[in-house]
C-alpha cells in the first residue's frame, strides 16, 4: 500500500508540473505578430561558444521492483549541456548516490552511478515560439547511459548495465543566465543492479540550478531580413539615381565599343596585308638559293666579310627551311684545282664543308642531323676564286 501511494504522489506531482508551464505559455504573447499568430524561426547559426549551460540539483530517487518494498534514497544531478536551435539541445550528466530496496524486512543500500546523455527538446519554444523572457519552459527529453551499482552498507552485490528512459525537465527563468530547474526522471535497467531478475525502475525528482555559458539566446533570421529590408528602403531613392547614371555611362560605352570593333575590323585587315606579304617575303628568300660563301685561297674559315653574308642567311633563310621537317640541307664544300695538290685541295673542300656545317649547328642552332655534307674539287677553271666556295642548297 505505501508503495502504491509513493506512486500516487509521483503522478500527481508530474500532472501539476505538465500542466503549470502550459497554463503559463498560454498567458504570454510577447512572441506573437500584430496579428496574435505566433512569431517562429527559422534562426540564426550559433556560434560554437554560445548557449551552453551547467546544472546542479539535489533530490529523492526511489527504485520499484518486484517483490521489494520501496524506500526513498538521496539522488544528485549535474549536467552539461548545448542549446543548438531554440527547441534541440544535448546534455551529457552524472546522476548518483545511493538508493534503498527492503525485502522481507532487511534493507539493502545500494551506491549509484548513472552516466547519461540526453536529447532535449524545447516544447515551449516548439509550440509557442521562441520568447527569451519566458518564465517557465517545459523540456522533454529521452535518455540512456551506463548505470552501475556499487557494493553497499550490509550487501556485497556490484553490477553494471546499460539504462534508458524518459524525462521532464523545467526551467525557470530567475535571471537571463541564471535558471532554476526542477528535473523529473524515469530510468529503466536490469534488476541485476541489486540481485534481482526483471526489469528495475529508478524514478527521481531533483531541483537546483542551471548557469547559461556564452551568449544565451537566440536571433530570429526574419528579424535580420527586417532590418535589411528597412536598410534598402532608405536607400532606394539612391540606387535609382545610380541606375539612372549607370545607364547614361553604358549608353557611352556601348557607342565606344562599337568604335573600337571599327577600329578592330581595320587593325585585322592591316594583319592580313602584312601576313601576306611575310609570307611572300619569306618564299622570295627561299627561292634564292643556292647560298654561296666564299674562302680566302688555302683557307678552311670564312673572313669576316663572308661571315656577315652567313649570318642573313641563316637568320633569313636557313632556319625558316630548318623549320620544316621535310626538307634537308646540303652543304657542298669545294676547291680549285689550279693550285695545290690534288689531296691538299680534297682536305679543304671537305673541312670547308665540315666548318660550315659546325657554324650553323652551334652558332644557330640548326640540327645537324638535317644537314648533308658533300665535297668537291673543280677542275681548272679561268676564276678559280669562284670555285673555293660552300654551296647550300635545300632538297
Amino acid at each position: 500500500m505505501k508503495r502504491l501511494y509513493l506512486i500516487y504522489g509521483a503522478s500527481a506531482l508530474a500532472a501539476t508540473l505538465i500542466a503549470a508551464p502550459l497554463s503559463v505559455n498560454a498567458q504570454e504573447n510577447g512572441n506573437r505578430d500584430v496579428s496574435g499568430g505566433i512569431v517562429r524561426g527559422p534562426y540564426e547559426t550559433n556560434s560554437i561558444g554560445d548557449n551552453w549551460f551547467v546544472g546542479i540539483g539535489g533530490g529523492i530517487n526511489m527504485l520499484l521492483n518486484d517483490g521489494y518494498d520501496v524506500k526513498i534514497g538521496p539522488s544528485l544531478d549535474v549536467n552539461f549541456g548545448k542549446w543548438f536551435t531554440p527547441s534541440i539541445g544535448m546534455r551529457a550528466g552524472y546522476q548518483g548516490l545511493n538508493f534503498n530496496s527492503v525485502k522481507n524486512g532487511n534493507t539493502d543500500k545500494y551506491g549509484y552511478m548513472y552516466i547519461h546523455g540526453d536529447f532535449l527538446w524545447n516544447i515551449s519554444n516548439a509550440l509557442s515560439g521562441y520568447k527569451e523572457t519566458r518564465f517557465w519552459n517545459f523540456v522533454p527529453y529521452l535518455h540512456a547511459g551506463f548505470f552501475r551499482s556499487f557494493i553497499g552498507s550490509g550487501s556485497d552485490f556490484a553490477d553494471n548495465e546499460f539504462a534508458a528512459g524518459a524525462g521532464l525537465l523545467h526551467n525557470l527563468r530567475i535571471t537571463d543566465r541564471l535558471d532554476a530547474i526542477i528535473d523529473m526522471r524515469a530510468t529503466v535497467v536490469r534488476g541485476s543492479v541489486h540481485g534481482s531478475s526483471g526489469p528495475a525502475v529508478l524514478p527521481s525528482v531533483t531541483a537546483g540550478v542551471a548557469y547559461d555559458l556564452g551568449w544565451p539566446n537566440f536571433v530570429r533570421t526574419s528579424t535580420v531580413l527586417d532590418a535589411v529590408e528597412t536598410a534598402n528602403a532608405e536607400k532606394t531613392a539612391i540606387l535609382e539615381v545610380a541606375i539612372l547614371a549607370l545607364e547614361s555611362a553604358n549608353a557611352a560605352l556601348e557607342t565606344e565599343n562599337m568604335n573600337l570593333k571599327k577600329k578592330s575590323n581595320d587593325l585585322n585587315k592591316t594583319v592580313t596585308i602584312l601576313q601576306k606579304a611575310e609570307a611572300s617575303y619569306e618564299s622570295d628568300l627561299i627561292e634564292m638559293q643556292p647560298i654561296t660563301v666564299y674562302f680566302s685561297i688555302g683557307q678552311a674559315v670564312l673572313g669576316q666579310l663572308e661571315l656577315e653574308h652567313l649570318d642573313f642567311y641563316a637568320r633569313n633563310i636557313i632556319e625558316k627551311v630548318n623549320s620544316d621537317p621535310q626538307v634537308s640541307i646540303v652543304v657542298m664544300g669545294s676547291a680549285d684545282s689550279n693550285t695545290g695538290t690534288a689531296r691538299r685541295n680534297q682536305y679543304l673542300s671537305e673541312e670547308r664543308g665540315k666548318y660550315i656545317v659546325n657554324l650553323l649547328s652551334d652558332k644557330y642552332g640548326i640540327d645537324a642531323d638535317r644537314v648533308i655534307v658533300r665535297s668537291e674539287v673543280v677542275k681548272a677553271k679561268s676564276n678559280p676564286d669562284m670555285e673555293r666556295a660552300v654551296i647550300i642548297s635545300f632538297n
